[in-house]
């Protein structure tokens, strides 16, 4: 039966950390694997989930089964800093722990086809898995131009996919930090696309997997909120993974909003009960107790936050370094000035990419995609003087 098989491209992402692990030369530089790193390239466990964990270690009476939905206290506790004050809209809200931010938006996009969307529009490039978990489930998808040659969001391009979507017809949108490219919608843009989802009736799916790494953590959920005070139902995927720093414990979480809080949303919620369970039975336990417990801690909190606060600065940092170099070669840094989130894209070709690996020890992906936060004020020249020689004319 094996034979059948066709064998499948390794991931492009995990044969580059190969490649860069197998490289000797002291000042090599990754840029490829989307982890935030410290000024001195290291990719800490937060000392608020630590404090978290000491407090489990001590607390924790069971490891018995939770259910499909997870850890609820988790679930609830991350509403506010989402949702806002109004965390539930009314009742409006309801959700459930899943297996990281890809747990969450496959539950959302399977939840989606299984109550009768046909189609999704996405803005192009996105973060690859989105394409692969849309073909596994097998529910069509469409994409439009996500951004502008200058480095801007294209808005014409997402309000002309809202206005001409069918009635079974969804988008999916990046609440904030837009993966690969950084570059994000703005407030205007946001009532604009409310606006257009409510007047079409096309189906938002959200995926808020950065938030706090933007511009912090009100303003980057601004977007998300402006949709869901004009729509009647909605779709949220989000991942604690970022911005908790918990990228190996897949600590994601899985909203529905209804039209009302009775029938609706409690027949949605037990469709997505029974897709999760049959997915993953329940998800991993164990961050998002941590999440739960720092969370509900007014000090493990305000580390949190304050770590939090720590990793968008040094990425600003990083940002505006770049953008007052100016340009580098043929390369305009200028726009990164004003993206957002670990990552942008450079407008590099693969052989580009190539030289930039080969004869300079860079590494990125091959779409011409960087983590910022691969870039320290120890190697950032080197990195520019790189892009100089290999794109300069």
């Amino acid at each position: 039966m094996l034979d059948r098989l066709e064998p499948q491209s390794p991931d492009a992402l995990l044969a580059l950390i190969k490649l860069h692990a197998a490289d000797d030369r002291p000042d090599k530089i990754d840029l490829g694997v989307g982890v935030y790193r410290t000024g001195q390239g290291d990719t800490p466990v937060f000392g608020s989930i630590k404090g978290a964990e000491r407090v489990l270690i001590e607390t924790q009476e069971s490891k018995s089964y939770l259910g499909p939905e997870g850890d609820i206290g988790f679930v609830n506790a991350l509403m506010p800093y989402i949702f806002g004050p109004d965390a539930t809209m009314g009742g409006r809200i309801q959700g459930m722990q899943t297996p990281g931010g890809t747990g969450a938006v496959r539950l959302a996009v399977a939840l989606a086809q299984k109550a009768g969307m046909t189609k999704l529009h996405m803005g192009t490039p996105s973060w690859p898995n989105h394409a692969q978990i849309l073909s596994d489930i097998g529910l069509e998808w469409q994409g439009f131009e996500h951004a502008k040659p200058d480095g801007t969001a294209n808005l014409d391009a997402v309000l002309g996919a809202i206005r001409q979507a069918g009635p079974d017809e969804g988008v999916l949108l990046h609440g904030c930090c837009h993966n690969p490219t950084g570059v994000d919608y703005t407030a205007d843009d946001w009532a604009q696309i409310a606006d257009a989802l409510a007047e079409s009736g096309t189906f938002p799916i959200i995926d808020v997997a950065y938030q706090g790494l933007g511009k912090g953590l009100e303003e980057d959920a601004a977007g998300l909120r402006s949709v869901l005070a004009k729509v009647p139902e909605a779709f949220i995927a989000y991942s604690c993974d970022k911005n908790f720093g918990m990228y190996r414990d897949r600590v994601g979480a899985f909203y529905i909003m209804a039209k009302d809080s009775g029938e609706t949303l409690e027949k949605a919620f037990s469709n997505a009960n029974a897709l999760a369970r049959a997915s993953w039975s329940m998800p991993p336990d164990h961050g998002g107790a941590a999440v739960r417990v720092i969370l509900r801690d007014a000090e493990l909190t305000e580390e949190w936050l304050d770590e939090l606060d720590q990793m968008r600065a040094r990425m600003r940092q990083v940002r505006e370094y770049l953008a007052d170099a100016g340009t580098a070669g043929s390369v305009d840094l200028t726009p990164l000035g004003t993206q957002n989130g670990l990552f942008s894209v450079l407008p590099l070709s693969k052989e580009q990419v190539t030289r930039m690996r080969e004869d300079h020890g860079v590494y990125m992906a091959g779409s011409g995609r960087i983590n910022v936060a691969g870039l320290t004020m120890d190697n950032i020249d080197k990195f520019i003087s790189a892009l100089a020689d290999v794109t300069g004319e």
